[in-house]
């Protein structure tokens, strides 16, 4: 589930090239988990180059233990 950056907002952690549209909908739902991830530096995502090449999946992690949240 790790990448190559890490961010901190209040009691959360986003980790990797989450997209920010989904980063805002995490942080308004206030799910009871640790953090999310968008693992690896997939192609197209926020920051990388060249077009998105297959479905991104996005990870909630709670105590080490992960979850799919959603594909987009």
């Amino acid at each position: 589930m790790e990448s190559c950056h890490t961010m901190v907002i209040g009691d959360y952690f986003i980790e990797g090239h989450v997209p920010i549209d989904e980063v805002i909908n995490f942080l308004e739902e206030k799910p009871d988990v640790d953090g999310v991830s968008l693992p690896r530096m997939p192609s197209g995502t926020p920051g990388m180059p060249g077009p998105k090449t297959e479905p991104w999946t996005i990870y909630h992690l709670t105590n080490g233990q992960y979850s799919e949240r959603i594909t987009i």
